[in-house]
């Protein structure tokens, strides 16, 4: 991303606001916020990483007067201490109209029927959706995480036309719409996923048995939450709010910037967080800057949709295994469907990857002639050998929530 000299004022800014609570004030002891007068100074600042901001629990990351926080939430992390993040109500107001410019560039207005999946609480996922579809002027329908009985019934009675949610659950609901023939009674036209990563397989699933426009959407819990960018018509890439953030795409190994249209690790910093600034934050998603200018007209610079996570990869037999990798090699095979799930196990001395996979295929022969299909490209596209296991459609595991592939049995 481009450093400006406004660009450099408004980290300096940043900064400066970081450093008036007691997490940057010591991590940045000896700094003074005036001295960053370049894209060289700014990058000598040290990274922050999510154990750091465990270390901060439970309110260390407050960078204003307990007073002025109007609102907390959490990461949504099942393992090792939360991450808590305060917000001011100026970082609540700026994070919905982030989001309404969301459901702006999706094409929704107000007289849309939003539909909210995902889940409330101290995750930042459903109240997010929710305040920029209030703000917009839309009617608003949050339903939160399971039940699907009751969603497809709200659906179909309240006319939604925007569906929110994961990947994984949006992929339930079509299932779940095409076994019980609802298709034509219900008026979905777009939705907005987010949370995880997808493949190019699932999208087209989803997009095809919903009936609706996808646009990718994106954020996380420390910078605010889902809403930071998103995807235009044109399924370019997601334009990301650099009115309100700056982002660096590095390597993850070495810390340094990659060249243009390298992939790399995201990290991002805030511009106008108040409750809890960070800066120079890694997320550990991996994705490339798209260069030019975008056909849909948004002065936006745009990142690739999302390929994985740097600390999701998996080392067998030597080889580093992203599920992005095996996204892209099931999507080239006829036959196989979006959803997969690996399992990894160490047995005699020796690393097995069972990989199981999902067919609309029955016959026995033709499911053989499938998984041999299938071992052969695992073995040319990852280097490994692999036990490829075709299952029946809807066999595999479908969650509310976010979607593991990739299962390590060895430790």
């Amino acid at each position: 991303m481009n450093m400006t000299e406004e660009m450099l004022a408004a980290l300096r800014k940043s900064t400066a606001r970081a450093m008036k609570g007691g997490f940057y004030r010591e991590r940045f002891k000896g700094i003074r916020p005036e001295d960053i007068q370049s894209r060289d100074d700014f990058e000598k600042l040290p990274f922050t990483q999510k154990e750091d901001l465990r270390e901060a629990y439970p309110l260390g990351l407050a960078a204003v007067d307990e007073e002025k926080i109007v609102r907390v939430h959490s990461s949504s992390g099942t393992t090792g201490t939360p991450v808590i993040i305060p917000y001011t109500r100026r970082d609540v107001e700026d994070w919905a109209v982030m989001f309404r410019r969301c459901y702006e560039t999706a094409g929704v207005t107000r007289a849309d029927r939003v539909h909210i999946t995902p889940g409330y609480g101290l995750w930042t996922a459903g109240i997010g959706f929710q305040l920029g579809a209030e703000l917009l002027g839309a009617m608003t329908i949050p339903m939160g995480p399971g039940n699907t009985d009751k969603q497809l019934r709200m659906m179909e009675d309240l006319h939604s036309t925007v569906l929110c949610a994961t990947s994984s659950y949006a992929l339930l609901l079509a299932e779940e719409i095409e076994r019980r023939g609802l298709r034509k009674r219900i008026c979905l036209k777009k939705s907005l996923i987010g949370s995880e990563r997808w493949g190019e397989k699932m999208r087209k699933r989803i997009a095809f048995e919903l009936g609706v426009e996808l646009y990718d959407i994106y954020g996380l819990t420390e910078i605010y939450g889902p809403g930071i960018g998103i995807s235009c018509k044109y399924e370019c890439g997601m334009h990301m709010w650099t009115d309100y953030l700056y982002y660096e795409i590095i390597n993850p190994r070495t810390g340094k910037q990659v060249k243009s249209g390298e992939t790399g690790e995201l990290v991002i910093t805030t511009l106008r967080k108040e409750g809890a600034p960070l800066i120079r934050y890694r997320t550990h998603d991996l994705t490339r800057e798209l260069p030019g200018a975008c056909a849909c007209g948004l002065d936006y610079p745009r990142i690739d949709t999302l390929i994985g996570r740097s600390d999701d990869m998996v080392k067998v037999k030597g080889t580093l295994v992203y599920p992005s990798l095996i996204d892209e090699l099931l999507a080239a095979i006829p036959g196989v469907s979006s959803e997969y799930q690996i399992q990894i196990d160490h047995l005699n001395g020796k690393d097995i990857v069972n990989l199981f996979f999902e067919t609309a295929l029955t016959g026995k022969d033709e499911m053989k002639n499938l998984e041999k299909t299938v071992e052969d490209a695992f073995k040319r596209a990852v280097g490994i050998t692999s036990k490829p296991i075709a299952v029946a459609m809807g066999e595999l595991p479908r969650s509310e929530k976010k979607s593991t592939r990739i299962f390590d049995n060895r430790y």
